[in-house]
């Protein structure tokens, strides 16, 4: 590349160095002129021009800035075009970036001309979000110089985005008597926008009292609902492992990885795992929206990266967070009571809880336990841990039972005087309590004891509002419950009567039925005799 200042009779092709303002236009540093271009700069008085002229083998600011990010882009990047020498690589989803340094040092270390900043390494970014830029400082680069470059870029490994991946979390908080009812919201809050803003969802909330027992069972209860994360805010942070709520988790078959993490915020974060499932009791400054431990914990795992004490003790080389508070401050985030907010597809969940139970003998069936959960709570919280936007439970035969036993779940109920008529009259009193926007409703059995978010969230993932089909679990050929029915049969369904629930609509309405295949025996588990209930406590 010949770089300097030329006559203007002389600047046929060349590059401009810098921009040019004239008095209708302006040329951008980086135009290669034309003898169309002459006139004008003469004009203007200009006689002589700054610019390169690029010679054999080079290679022009913007193809080579192209030419090295394309190489630099790894799993989950794309690359915008070059404008004036520079290349921006960007998310193409929600993720974790990552970078291999080495590889970045590699490229920065052959020449001057040749420059690529990046995000630091374990950044959270949206799609969209640029994580690296590449920038060509002169004019023109050499071609070899294009592929030392390129040669260094290590096929794509130098940077990548991790996508996150959707789980279904729990939120435990634990309270004693006097605590300020904002401690709950605030925790809940700041929770459910923590996982969402990394795309997974806070379904099952529970509050229990600050007691090892409690913990243990709310414990039980979340892993029962399906839940792949538990999050624990207790009203005190554990001083030590043996503490109550650690206790809590070992008294549920867990087992506390580490405690404590070298990063402030967040020194006070335990983890700990029940079987796959990671548990981990919150730092206090976790009911902050500022950015703390618990937020890196969070991103890693929900990348799919390792996360044990090793992982967690490499933290503390900027483990030290200061960060300003975002739009919304704490206090104001706090006043907000906690709602279960819609995610995409406005469906309810109705659990059918009104039955006598006249197989079963004395008493309601749906209050004995297996795996030691009343049935119709493992039901509820199945449909609390889904994706629905709100549960509601038809009550009849022993209805005050049910409502104790439900009792601090996020659920609203709607009594069936008529129980005793059987499935349909249940069917109505629920479709006629729903919320009036809802698009479709989940129809749950609630002495269906396996059946957990997992399940229901499948088939919310099947179910189209705008092309609305009633959609239904099915194994080996065999339809199942719970079923999803859109709104526009909500009122053929409450003309049905009897005991037999909406199943000739079904058979009306064949053609509309989309199945979604499941592996399991969930959709078909019930209990209704005592044989079946002992059958259960051997699972």
């Amino acid at each position: 590349m010949i770089f300097g200042e030329f006559p203007l009779a002389q600047c046929e092709g060349l590059l401009l160095a810098h921009s040019l303002r004239l008095p209708d236009q302006i040329m951008k540093k980086g135009r290669r002129l034309t003898s169309a271009d002459f006139p004008m700069l003469s004009a203007a008085g200009i006689t002589r021009v700054h610019g390169a002229r690029l010679e054999p083998g080079d290679v022009d600011e913007n193809a080579a800035a192209g030419s090295v990010a394309e190489a630099l882009s790894g799993a989950g990047i794309g690359v915008r075009a070059a404008h004036a020498g520079r290349c921006n690589l960007f998310a193409t989803g929600r993720g974790l970036m990552t970078v291999e340094p080495d590889l970045i040092n590699r490229i920065n270390r052959i020449d001057e001309s040749v420059t690529v900043a990046t995000l630091p390494s374990l950044s959270a970014v949206r799609g969209g979000a640029v994580v690296a830029t590449v920038k060509i400082i002169p004019l023109a680069v050499g071609r070899t110089l294009v592929a030392a470059c390129v040669a260094q870029a290590g096929q794509g490994a130098a940077l990548s985005v991790l996508p996150f991946q959707p789980q279904r979390a729990a939120l435990i908080v634990t309270e004693q008597p006097g605590d300020p009812q904002r401690n709950y919201i605030a925790a809940v809050n700041s929770s459910r926008r923590r996982l969402a803003d990394l795309g997974s969802h806070l379904g099952l909330v529970q509050r229990c009292g600050h007691r090892t027992e409690a913990v243990m069972a709310a414990l039980r209860e979340a892993i029962a609902a399906g839940c792949s994360m538990i999050l624990i805010a207790g009203t005190t942070v554990p001083k030590d492992r043996a503490d109550t709520v650690p206790a809590g988790i070992v008294a549920a078959g867990g087992e506390i990885v580490h405690f404590g993490m070298p990063v402030e915020p967040g020194n006070m974060l335990l983890f700990a795992r029940i079987g796959s499932v990671p548990v981990i009791i919150l730092p206090g400054c976790a009911r902050s929206r500022r950015s703390n431990g618990l937020d890196w914990v969070l991103q890693r795992m929900l990348a799919g990266l390792p996360m044990a004490a090793e992982q967690i003790m490499a933290m503390g080389v900027g483990g030290l967070i200061r960060s300003p508070l975002e739009a919304d401050d704490d206090e104001k985030a706090s006043e907000t009571e906690p709602v279960r907010a819609p995610v995409g597809r406005r469906v309810a969940a109705l659990i059918l809880a009104a039955g006598s139970s006249r197989r079963m003998g004395n008493g309601n069936k749906l209050l004995q336990e297996a795996g030691g959960v009343p049935l119709v709570r493992r039901v509820a919280n199945a449909a609390l841990a889904s994706r629905c936007t709100s549960v509601l439970v038809v009550t009849g035969f022993a209805a005050e039972e049910v409502q104790t036993c439900l009792a601090g779940l996020e659920v609203n109920f709607a009594h069936n005087p008529e129980y005793e008529t059987g499935m349909a009259s249940s069917l109505r009193s629920g479709l006629a309590a729903l919320p009036a926007d809802v698009d479709a409703a989940v129809v749950l059995l609630a002495d269906m004891p396996w059946i957990d978010g997992g399940h229901v969230d499948r088939l919310l993932a099947a179910f189209d509002p705008e092309q609305p089909k009633i959609v239904a679990p099915v194994k080996d050929g065999r339809r199942g419950n719970p079923i999803l029915w859109p709104r526009c049969f909500f009122a053929e369904m409450k003309a049905v009567e009897g005991d037999v629930g909406a199943r000739d609509v079904l058979r009306r309405h064949a053609e509309q039925i989309e199945c979604v295949a499941f592996d399991d025996d969930a959709i078909f588990a019930d209990v209704d005799t005592p044989e079946a209930l002992t059958g259960l406590a051997v699972r």
